[in-house]
This record gives structure tokens, C-alpha cells and sequence, in this order.
């Protein structure tokens, strides 16, 4: 349905996938009465989980934690399918009637700021026409995530024109490719490529991991025995909160362990492979990254069904450099060649900052590069505007639905003390900067000119810990940090009396 184009909005949320929903939820229970619209690009809601069809797509996080605070997660498996998860996040957007807010094929291009009028004003682009039209409002959330979904990152490599073969990325799965007794190759050692060896090494006729550098990879249990007692002795809402709050905390452990205690964290996933693998299996070859646990992501195999497909013979790891295609696979550096039916280009993703939207604020053009972000969310100067990043570390879900519900008491308590902007300023005197993110992963590598900074000290600080930044986020809204303008071109703004809402 959505809302008309030409109707004002408080709040314009960008993108309807699990950010964009989750968003939507927290301001219709923290914010009752401000307007609210969802403008989603695509055809249809569910974002990555909606884009992403390759065979073996599933979460990485557990769905305890994935999941809303505002909505258990009831099935009894903790890692879930892609499919799964998409009915859960469209069940969730009817239940909560959000669904009735989003605008499909709207893609926001532009948004201007006018520091007089106190407002945004939207250019959204008809994907399917080509049309553009202009829509204002107050507030502009922005949750299109931080890759491109038009595109892939695919190397280019030499001779690849010249492969007789099919070659596939990941991101653009194919409805009619059937991998039925293909000899198969996927380029890639990240989480992609982890799920997909799995998924199609029972219909190929052989599937080789091609891989520049290894992972670290850990086997999950895919359902959660604590969960399901916890579930059998306590009402729903308290098992979930009880079961979220276990697996974050295990999962800060764990990313703690790693970053302090590195040796230890290795030989402990070191340990975890070959208990995985037959004996003699080279692990130090294909399991031993030169860098440090979590300075990428870690990859997790449910019930070790990655493991398994190695163990089986029905998948392998080879652990080189490509040195160019051939007209039937792949030439290695070490001279090896490997013949393909299909190559898969498990490759990653191509980062992009706030959906690609051109922003001005007062006809000067604004990017995130060089600015410090005020708790990973806005950005020092930028008036009424957020952003949802979740963890690196942990469930995606478990900061942005801290995010959210902090955008949605802010734009409570704007309303309620009638102001009409809010701008993050930096305190006077010196602050030190750091990356946006430590993670060398190479999506964050090919983009770091393009990120914000961030501070030496909260809440300018980019934190990677649920646990302290849940009380940092479920504070009440920061008059110190943020300034709050009360009427159109006041001035540098004033700061209001401390109201507390709960979170």
C-alpha cells in the first residue's frame, strides 16, 4: 500500500529488510503518533533475505538473537533457513500492520536538508519507470544495510572470457542452474562459500573450495538443548529473553577470548577442525589464517555439515592463487589446473555507504567520510538523520534493535518538547580518531576511504560489545552530546530538560 508521495512524513525509513521492519515496530510502540512511511527499492520486503536465493542460504548468527527483542523467535532450530527467515520477517511487519507502510519500487536517490524548513526532502526514483518524484519529512532513517544489491564483488580475472563454462555469483543466483553431476568450483573461503559447499556437494559430481587464504571456521549446534529447556520451564517471553541474553553473552565471550588471548582463541578453533576432520587432514594448510581470530568474521558451519561434506570426499579444499581462467576451469600459481562445469564466485560483497543516497545538508553535499559517528548511528553535524549498522562480532539484529529504539525515543522526545531538529556536535577540545571498523575483511578494505571515523571515547566511540552498549543506548536521550533546535532556523540549537523514557 504505503502512503502517498505527496504526503509528509515525521519519519521516512529507507529499506524494508530486517532493519527496516524492526525500525518500523520499535517507532509504532516508542513513538505512538508520529507518521511513519518505508520506502524498499525492490519488489518485495525482506532485504538480503529476500535477494539472496543461492542453495544453503541461512543465517550465521543464532535466531534467538537475530531475532526482534519484540518477537520471539518460536521454531525450535537455532540456525535458519533463508526462506525461514524471510516468513518471519514479513509475518512480523503484518503483525505489527508495517507492511501497509511500505512504498515498493521507490528508491531513494537524493535527500536534501533544509536547515529553514526543518525537513528532508526525498527524491524517490520509480525503479520500474524510471519516474521521479520528491516526498518530505522530518526525520530520515536510513536501514538499506551497507553492500550493493545490484552487484557482487568479482575479481578480474585474466581469461575469463575465454571460459567455455558458466560462472555465477552467489548474489545473482540463477533459477535455472542445476548443478546435477557438475564438476563445480567455488572461489571463496567466507561465510558464503562455507554454506554453499554443503548445500550442493549432494548433487555435483565433485565440488572444490578454491581459496587464497584461509578462514576460521567453527562448527554450531543448529538447535539449542539450553533453548529448548529453557522453553520447557518458563513462559515465552521470558525463555526468549533468557535464551537471547545467554547466547550474546557467549558470543561476547568468545569475540573477547579471540581479541585478548589470540594464541589461545586459535589452537581452541585449531582443536575444533580436527575433531571435525579424519586424521592426517592438513589443517594448518586450509584452517590457519595469517591473521588473528576476528579480525574477519568468523564462519560457522551448523552442526558441522561443512566439515562433513570434506570428510565425505564429496568436497574439497585447495588452498592457492589464481592465476587465470582457462577455457575449462582454473590455472593455479602452483601450476595445478582444476576443470570446472561451474565456477561460483563466492567473492563477497561491494560496500555501499547509506544506500548510495546523494545527501546535502543546506545545498552543501555530505558524505560519511571523515565524519565521526555518534554511536554508529549519525553522524557529527548531520541534523535528523540515522543509520542502522548492526555487530560484526554478533547477531546483526542485536545493535541495530538498540539503534532503533533509541531513533524511536528521540523522535518521542523531539515531539514531546517541540523540537524540530537534532544535530550530533563533537565536545570541544581534542578527540582522537580510529577507522570505523578494525575488521579487515575485504568489502571494508576496498571501501575504508568511504566510511566515517570514529572517536577515542563514547559515544563517539564504535563499540563492538552488546552488553555496554545496551546500557549506553538504553539510557535516556544524550543533551549533551546531540543539540536539539526547537523552532526553524533558531540557530546552533538549544539543549531541552532530560526527559526518561524506557527502552
Amino acid at each position: 500500500m504505503g502512503i502517498s508521495a505527496s504526503e509528509y512524513v515525521d519519519v521516512l525509513i529507507v529499506g524494508a529488510g530486517l532493519s527496516g521492519i524492526g525500525a518500523a515496530c520499535h517507532l509504532q510502540a516508542l513513538a505512538p503518533g508520529r507518521s511513519f512511511a518505508i520506502a524498499e527499492a525492490r519488489a518485495a520486503s525482506g532485504g538480503t533475505w529476500d535477494l539472496f536465493r543461492f542453495p544453503g542460504i541461512r543465517s550465521d548468527s543464532d535466531m534467538f538473537t537475530l531475532g526482534y527483542t519484540f518477537r520471539p523467535w518460536t521454531a525450535t532450530n537455532a540456525i535458519a533457513g533463508g526462506g525461514q527467515i524471510l516468513r518471519y520477517l514479513r509475518d512480523t511487519a503484518a503483525a505489527h500492520g508495517v507492511d501497509e507502510h511500505i512504498s515498493y519500487h521507490s528508491r531513494v536517490v537524493r535527500a536534501d536538508w533544509s536547515g529553514a524548513d526543518a525537513r528532508w526532502t526525498v527524491t524517490v526514483e520509480d525503479t520500474r519507470t524510471g519516474t521521479q518524484t520528491e516526498r518530505r519529512c522530518g526525520f530520515l532513517y536510513l536501514c538499506a544495510g551497507y553492500y550493493r544489491y545490484d552487484e557482487g564483488y568479482t575479481p578480474d580475472w585474466p581469461g575469463r572470457a575465454g571460459y567455455a563454462g558458466r560462472v555465477v555469483h552467489p548474489q545473482q543466483w540463477p533459477d535455472d542452474l542445476d548443478l546435477t553431476g557438475k564438476r563445480v568450483v567455488v572461489i571463496g573461503s567466507g561465510a558464503t562459500a562455507v554454506t554453499l559447499v554443503p548445500a550442493i556437494a549432494e548433487q555435483a559430481a565433485k565440488v572444490t573450495m578454491v581459496q587464497r587464504s584461509p578462514s576460521y571456521v567453527m562448527a554450531l549446534p543448529a538447535r539449542d538443548p539450553i533453548a529448548s529447556l529453557l522453553r520447557a520451564v518458563l513462559p515465552e517471553r521470558r525463555a526468549y529473553a533468557a535464551i537471547r541474553w545467554k547466547n550474546a553473552r557467549i558470543a561476547t565471550t568468545l569475540y573477547q577470548l579471540c581479541r585478548k588471548h589470540p594464541d589461545r582463541a586459535r589452537e581452541m578453533l585449531s582443536r575444533g577442525v580436527r575433531k571435525r576432520l579424519p586424521a592426517g587432514y592438513d589443517v594448518d594448510a586450509h584452517f590457519t589464517p595469517a591473521y588473528n581470530p576476528w579480525d574477519q568474521r568468523l564462519c560457522l558451519t551448523p552442526d558441522g555439515d561443512f566439515f562433513d561434506a570434506l570428510s565425505s570426499g564429496r568436497a574439497e579444499i585447495v588452498t592457492d592463487h589464481i592465476e587465470a581462467f582457462t577455457p575449462d576451469g582454473l590455472r593455479l600459481r602452483s601450476g595445478a589446473r582444476l576443470v570446472a562445469d561451474v565456477i561460483i564466485t563466492a567473492t563477497g560483497l561491494n560496500l555501499r555507504l547509506f544506500g548510495g543516497i546523494e545527501l546535502t545538508v543546506d545545498g552543501e553535499p555530505v558524505t560519511g567520510a571523515g565524519r565521526i559517528a555518534y554511536k554508529a548511528m549519525m553522524l557529527e553535524g548531520v541534523p535528523n538523520l540515522a543509520f542502522a549498522v548492526g555487530y560484526t562480532n554478533a547477531s546483526w539484529t542485536l545493535k541495530v534493535d538498540l539503534v532503533s529504539a533509541y531513533v524511536a525515543r528521540m523522535v518521542a522526545f523531539m515531539a514531546d518538547n517541540g523540537f524540530r531538529a537534532v544535530t550530533p556536535r563533537r565536545p570541544a577540545g581534542p578527540m582522537g580518531t580510529a577507522p570505523f571498523t578494525d575488521m579487515t575483511s575485504g568489502y571494508f578494505e576496498r571501501a575504508r576511504d568511504l566510511l566515517p571515523i570514529q572517536g577515542d571515547r563514547a559515544p563517539w566511540r564504535v563499540r563492538q560489545h552488546f552488553f555496554k552498549d545496551a546500557a549506553l543506548y538504553r539510557g535516556p536521550v544524550d543533551t549533551e552530546n546531540l543539540a536539539f533546535t526547537a523552532a526553524p532556523g533558531s540557530g546552533p540549537g538549544r539543549r531541552s530538560p532530560q526527559r526518561t523514557r524506557s527502552a
